[in-house]
């Protein structure tokens, strides 16, 4: 599968998964506007790299955007890759699974799907990295 940027700069090329998490954090939702809706690889190829700009948000995770056209493309927490789910043109198959840092959602929303839910210590745990 093949995501890109908005001014195709940026393109990461991942195996076949339609699985999406959320995540409800603060940092996603200053970041994204509201949650956000990702598809997790694992080492992708990535191609346009120089493209791509990182900023350390925490201690364990990186957001990286395109320094071209600034479209968020994904959070690196080692070699794991959560992926902007909008970046996929052919997302017709996804499905949300997950969420994460449930207990830190915003209260103007909700999501409907019927999906595994976690709180921030039960996914921090789960990687391997300390709470706040």
């Amino acid at each position: 599968m093949e995501a890109k940027c908005l001014c195709g700069a940026v393109s990461l090329e991942v195996e076949t998964n339609h699985k999406l998490d959320a995540c409800h954090c603060g940092k996603c939702r200053t970041w994204s506007g509201s949650a956000a809706v990702t598809l997790s690889a694992r080492n992708p190829k990535i191609s346009g790299a120089e493209h791509i700009g990182r900023y350390r948000s925490s201690e364990w995770a990186e957001r990286c955007f395109c320094k071209q056209c600034g479209t968020h493309l994904f959070v690196q927490v080692g070699g794991d890759y959560y992926i902007n789910a909008g970046l996929f043109a052919d997302n017709a198959d996804f499905e949300l699974e997950t969420q994460i840092f449930i207990d830190r959602k915003a209260p103007y929303y909700d999501l409907a799907n019927d999906t595994q839910k976690l709180t921030e210590s039960e996914f921090l745990a789960m990687i391997g990295a300390c709470s706040p």
